[in-house]
């Protein structure tokens, strides 16, 4: 017994030695270290005091650290930044559905700030920006070599005042300015309608509104058809929305499904993740379902399109989306300002990570490009032109085998037809979607 204590004595003191003998260099590093950030600290403070006794004119302390830290943020990502008081108090704001601006949702790229989406019917939407915009120039004077923020703020400006922004788009030759009036902007976030038997919810952004928009619309526009065995299926439609609140992406995607992971996140330590799975219920009754999305879908609308669509619970149709799958944490600092700091990458329910690359359609549908005058009127006459048949022949003859209920059901159906060709020239992408849903439910009715 003594020989085991005794061996078991001997390991742990050479088990504290070999410790001992690793420890003396790493101790050693991490006080190298330390004096090399202690050394950069001693530089910037130099750089700090030489700014404020020499420079040319005089900057004041509160603009040079707030500087100092925006710097040290944006050159990380994108997406992180310092956010001063007003724009901290702003974003709070922007969350809750209504702020004043222009209605677009930008990022940076080279430089140049990048319209990720336009908001639906507002300033920015209806002076017709378009996603993947890139803005040079604010009433003349060049974005290049600004701060995305400061370029933001240049945009801003009292409700009822014009800006004149500088746009360089793909496919247009050359650079041209769009005139835009400020206003307030109220955001729905979430329009429901009916496009015959199928409910189509837009869904513009994540804010503290979305899951009651989505529960209240699908509630009553399944009431409005006359209840859910009346509904063909659902259309959320996703297009142009920049994302917003990772909680409401997660409560929206949970809405339809019953099970499953709907996303996970991974920060930077092995323990720093998160997963997030679905409860039971679904909102729409099991209905078929098809997402559209584009190039201005980011953010939580990728978690969602992504979820639904790993899950094989929804038709994921449009153009690839825009690739953000990052996770900011907004962090409140003394001075009431605040930082947004890109904390997380978020992973679909396969495991996919959407960043940089986007979620792609199951379905690539591209969207038309707007016609001018001449070109709908031409478009106009071939339609007219396809519709010619017999029936449309004068002195043809009637049907006279055709019931009064055969005769409805056929008005039935060509209204229909003409329903579907006037989405189809408002919209294409939306038109296609709901012609598969009703492929799908054409089939699932079948004996």
């Amino acid at each position: 017994m003594k020989k085991f204590v005794m061996a078991a004595l001997g390991g742990t003191v050479a088990g504290v030695l070999l410790t001992t003998q690793v420890a003396g260099p790493l101790i050693a590093q991490e006080a190298e270290q330390n004096k090399s950030v202690y050394e950069q600290l001693d530089l910037f403070g130099d750089i700090f005091e030489r700014i404020r006794s020499q420079y040319v004119e005089e900057v004041e302390t509160e603009e040079l650290i707030e500087a100092a830290i925006n710097g040290m943020l944006t050159s990380l990502d994108p997406h992180s930044s310092y956010l001063a008081p007003k724009q901290f108090d702003d974003m709070r704001v922007q969350t809750r559905g209504e702020f004043g601006g222009l209605g677009i949702e930008v990022t940076q790229e080279e430089g140049f700030v990048k319209v990720v989406a336009p908001m639906d019917d507002t300033p920015a939407d209806q002076a017709g920006i378009e996603a993947g915009d890139f803005i040079t120039h604010v009433d003349g004077e060049s974005v290049l070599g600004l701060t995305l923020d400061d370029a933001v703020e240049l945009m801003r400006g009292p409700v009822g005042s014009e800006i004149i922004i500088t746009v360089v788009r793909e496919g247009t030759a050359e650079p041209f300015d769009v005139s835009i009036i400020r206003d307030t902007i109220k955001l729905t976030a979430v329009r429901p309608r009916t496009v015959g038997d199928t409910i189509v919810l837009r869904i513009t952004t994540f804010n503290d509104q979305t899951y009651t928009g989505v529960e209240e619309g699908l509630k009553d526009m399944a009431e409005e058809l006359g209840g859910w065995d009346k509904v063909s299926g659902v259309v959320l439609d996703l297009r142009n929305n920049p994302g917003g609140l990772l909680n409401q992406a997660i409560r929206v995607s949970d809405a339809f499904l019953e099970t499953g992971e709907i996303t996970s996140t991974r920060g930077r330590q092995a323990g720093e993740g998160e997963r997030f799975n679905a409860t039971p219920g679904d909102l729409t009754e099991g209905k078929p379902i098809v997402v559209l999305i584009n190039g201005g879908s980011a953010s939580a609308s990728e978690i969602v399109s992504g979820a639904l669509q790993d899950h094989r619970r929804a038709i994921v149709v449009g153009t690839k989306s825009f690739g953000k799958g990052s996770v900011q944490t907004i962090i409140p600092l003394k001075g009431e300002g605040a930082m947004r700091l890109t904390t997380a990458r978020y992973y679909t329910p396969s495991g996919r990570s959407i960043q940089a690359l986007g979620v792609a359609p199951d379905i690539v549908v591209e969207q038309p490009p707007r016609r001018d005058e001449t070109e709908e009127e031409d478009t106009t006459a071939s339609a007219a032109a396809r519709a010619r048949s017999e029936a449309t022949l004068r002195g043809a003859l009637s049907n006279d085998s055709m019931t009064e209920d055969e005769r409805r059901l056929l008005e039935e159906e060509r209204a229909r037809a003409e329903e579907s060709a006037a989405l189809r020239e408002e919209d294409y992408q939306l038109a296609y979607a709901v012609d598969i849903l009703k492929g799908l439910t054409a089939v699932a009715s079948r004996p």
